[in-house]
């Protein structure tokens, strides 16, 4: 009794403590982003606190997304970029590598900015956790773990600052400037800062690809990749019969309007394949084999590609993540998440669990699963290395995006694919735009679809605005959010990759130092110091493309009229850059992979200044496994045209460009021309367009 009496005085005073002392920044999160801040504010000489409602620091990056999302990474900068150093230099270490032979490290110099050392982008999730922990311990910055906001009156507000906040447990601590890190933005809503839940409709910001996608199928995450639709009832084509689960019976929305969806969760398992270290799947408490009824109707219609994105990381093992009609991705099962209380998150995140736990059971144990799958899958477990005090499963879902921050500037499609100018940038993404799916719905067919996914490239790496990580004039002056950014739902799609986070975690850092040394507002902040400084540390603010040194490469800047580059058109699915065959403009071009015959396009578009003809032109590579009938479509004054182009022959204008007509523009407008894969017989390449005025 007495032991339990000094225990709780003793927790009183650290409590007393930790009201009494006010932190220059007090972060809320225990996210990468919320590492790199600390690290950050540290390193400035501040005084700092992490406060985190989880146990283990990283988010994701510690919680199995070993193969990292990082797009172009010479993008990748400062803190963020040393994470990635500092996982190279652990891979050094022969004792590394424990379930396999040491394997020669990538060469990373054509990645290197500056005189930054040397990266390595895959890992396990314990080195990750491991690298965080060490390097806070480093900088010798308290972190409190397991401390979760109180959410309806923790936040203790003075006017328009946080004064301090308090945990469920009690705990206050108090601030001059705080940074939300969270995947859930609970600071930023318990501040009163506007934000957003769901899919903007497309007329919000006049958008393409927000909002409801019926009919738009990239990737191959839906019914169309299989050889024959599937029947969604239990007993086909019964619909009195009730859907099977899985399947909503909501009508899907209006194309482009807006709703309440948020695209789908799942855990990043790390799995293995080595018997030593693999623990078998084990079967759920609750688990319930109708649950994956669908699932077997897809293997019926011929799909076998269950293991496509087992991508590796050392040691044997994988990070795993969703591919397919039916997966990973528990679709249409987390629309309150953002919203929820804990006890209700909890419950969301328990029936994520029990569904990707029965499904990896399923896969590796039903007689209804093809017996090569059920056989290959029986040879791969959870890695008994990982995740020690969560049954090896991971400690973290992955919230791909939850609450978005509407703040002095909102990030949109038109600033990543390079539409408008972005203000202010203090980091750089480069990612795909990546929604996974958001509903599964029946077709007015009769027939099963997934609908959300979307995959649009961004033309090249992009700016990410200042005024994304600070709430609008007027609202919290203190608050700084590099997380649930000010973003529509299809940007964040791209924004929302966890070097980013890293990046922006930094940089709200030093604008919350700044706004301390000079009494001001997150919003007065000085933005010529702020860039000064960020770069100073290492931070990637621009980006040029640069062409290779290459005598079979043609400068844009040296040819007539106008050309658009691929870099700035917009594509539609999955294309890969290449500089290997024929000629081509600038740096590269892009070629479709001949795959997703109709899923793919690459959009050129450019407003054209004068009204009147021009000549187009098409540039593109030659090759004998290139389609004979790559479509183009033409959008001028009159209408649409259409082309098709047999791609295996060389371009006749200088080996390089094949006119497509003559047509009239109008001043102001923009003009477009499309290349589409639609039934194409071989690789489609889009290089670059050339729009050339004819003279009356």
């Amino acid at each position: 009794m007495k032991r339990i009496l000094i225990s709780a005085l003793l927790l009183l005073a650290t409590r007393g403590r930790a009201a009494e002392q006010v932190y220059d920044v007090v972060i809320y999160g225990g996210t990468s982003a919320a590492v790199t801040a600390a690290i950050q504010a540290k390193k400035m000489g501040r005084s700092v606190m992490i406060v985190s409602p989880d146990k283990h620091l990283g988010g994701l990056t510690s919680g199995g997304l070993g193969w990292t999302d990082s797009g172009r990474k010479e993008t990748i900068g400062g803190l963020s970029r040393q994470f990635y150093h500092r996982v190279w230099k652990h891979y050094q270490k022969p004792d590394a590598w424990k379930w396999s032979p040491p394997k020669q490290l990538p060469d990373q110099s054509d990645q290197v900015v500056g005189d930054q050392q040397s990266t390595m982008w895959v890992f396990e999730p314990h080195v990750a956790e491991a690298i965080f922990d060490a390097w806070i311990e480093e900088e010798e910055i308290p972190a409190v773990r397991d401390a979760w906001l109180e959410r309806r009156d923790g936040v203790r507000m003075e006017g328009p600052r946080i004064r301090s906040i308090t945990t469920l447990d009690g705990r206050t601590f108090a601030g001059r400037m705080f940074i939300d890190a969270t995947y859930e933005g609970d600071l930023m809503a318990a501040a009163k800062v506007d934000y957003h839940v769901g899919r903007e409709a497309n007329r919000v910001y006049e958008e393409t690809w927000n909002g409801v996608q019926t009919g738009v199928l990239h990737h191959h995450h839906h019914f169309g990749v299989l050889d024959r639709p599937v029947d969604p009832n239990r007993v086909p084509g019964d619909p009195s019969s009730g859907l099977l689960p899985r399947i909503s019976a909501d009508p899907p929305g209006t194309k482009g309007e807006g709703d309440h969806r948020i695209q789908a969760y799942c855990f990043r398992m790390c799995l293995t394949d080595v018997a030593e270290n693999r623990v078998p799947f084990p079967k759920p408490e609750e688990y319930d084999p109708d649950q994956y009824a669908l699932l077997v109707r897809v293997f019926d219609a011929g799909w076998r590609e269950v293991f496509k994105k087992f991508d590796r990381i050392p040691n044997g093992k994988t990070d795993t993540n969703n591919h397919g009609p039916f997966s990973t991705d528990n679709i249409g099962m987390n629309y309150d998440y953002p919203e929820a209380s804990y006890e209700r998150r909890r419950e969301i995140v328990e029936e994520h669990e029990l569904y990707q736990k029965g499904l990896m059971y399923f896969l590796a144990n039903d007689p209804q699963v093809p017996a090569e799958v059920r056989t290959a899958m029986s040879q791969w477990g959870l890695a008994e290395d990982e995740f020690l005090d969560n049954g090896h499963w991971p400690h973290q879902i992955y919230v791909r995006e939850a609450r978005r921050m509407v703040g002095r500037f909102v990030m949109t499609e038109n600033e990543l694919l390079k539409r408008s100018e972005v203000p202010e940038p203090v980091g750089m993404g480069s990612y795909t735009m990546d929604s996974h799916n958001v509903q599964r719905y029946v077709t007015p067919e009769g027939h099963v679809q997934n609908e959300g996914d979307i995959g649009v490239g961004t033309n090249g790496p992009y700016q990410i605005s200042y005024g994304s990580l600070v709430p609008k004039k007027g609202q919290c002056e203190n608050l700084l959010v590099p997380v649930c950014v000010s973003s529509s739902h299809i940007a964040y799609g791209s924004i929302r990759m966890e070097p980013v986070f890293m990046i922006l975690g930094q940089s709200a850092a030093t604008a919350a130092d700044q706004a301390i040394r000079d009494g001001i507002t997150v919003q007065d902040v000085d933005y010529a110091k702020l860039r000064q400084r960020l770069l100073a540390d290492g931070q990637v603010l621009e980006w040029t493309r640069t062409a290779p040194a290459d005598d079979r490469s043609v400068p844009a800047s040296k040819l007539s009229g106008v050309v658009v580059d691929d870099w700035r058109a917009k594509f539609v699915g999955e294309w890969s850059a290449s500089a290997t065959l024929g000629n081509w403009v600038d740096a590269g071009y892009r070629h479709d992979g001949n795959s997703g015959q109709g899923e793919k396009e690459a959009v050129f578009e450019i407003p054209i200044a004068e009204s009147g003809g021009y000549e187009v032109r098409l540039a593109y590579s030659a090759s004998g496994n290139r389609a004979t009938n790559a479509r183009v479509t033409i959008r001028h004054a009159e209408g649409e045209t259409e082309a098709s182009i047999n791609q295996r022959q060389p371009p006749p204008i200088d080996g390089l460009f094949i006119a497509l007509g003559t047509f009239r523009f109008t001043g102001g407008q923009p003009a477009t021309v499309t290349v589409s894969n639609a039934g194409a017989d071989g690789y489609v390449v889009a290089d670059a367009v050339q729009f050339l005025p004819v003279k009356p």
